[in-house]
């Protein structure tokens, strides 16, 4: 075998192999994208899947939705803090109108994944607050 045979060999197997990981990535750009919806107003009605209600977070979310009310305090110090809405999967709203707080995850040292996002002026009595368990990829109305 010569050197061309080799070289030729390896380019074959890079172009296998480039194919794949863009299979991959669409693949998973795909996905993401499902997640992806265009903003609301705060007036349109959510769609019943985009909604849960209070009683059926998790314990930890029903006890931050308190501390939300009570204004603290929060176990965390990001909690409470503006949430900017880069992901653009809640309605419009301007900056400063969302605010994140951390629900805990059992078991984890870190904050985790799971945040509920509230909008309004006034933090201890907001317009409508959001549940995300996966970090701001998807976000259910909190009905009360």
């Amino acid at each position: 075998m010569d050197l061309h045979q080799i070289r030729a060999g390896w380019i074959k197997r890079g172009k296998t192999w480039l194919t794949g990981l863009t299979i991959v990535l669409a693949t998973g750009l795909g996905t993401n994208m499902v997640h992806a919806r265009s903003p609301q107003s705060l007036s349109e009605p959510v769609a019943a899947a985009d909604q849960i209600h209070l009683t059926q977070l998790p314990r930890q979310g029903q006890q931050v939705m308190e501390q939300i009310r009570q204004g603290g305090p929060f176990r965390y110090e990001k909690d409470g803090t503006v949430f900017g809405n880069r992901e653009r999967l809640l309605p419009r709203a301007k900056r400063g109108y969302y605010r994140e707080y951390t629900v805990p995850t059992p078991d984890l040292r870190h904050r985790g994944a799971r945040r509920i996002v509230c909008g309004g002026e006034q933090p201890r009595n907001p317009d409508a607050c959001y549940y995300t368990e996966d970090h701001y990829s998807s976000f259910r109305r909190i009905l009360q």
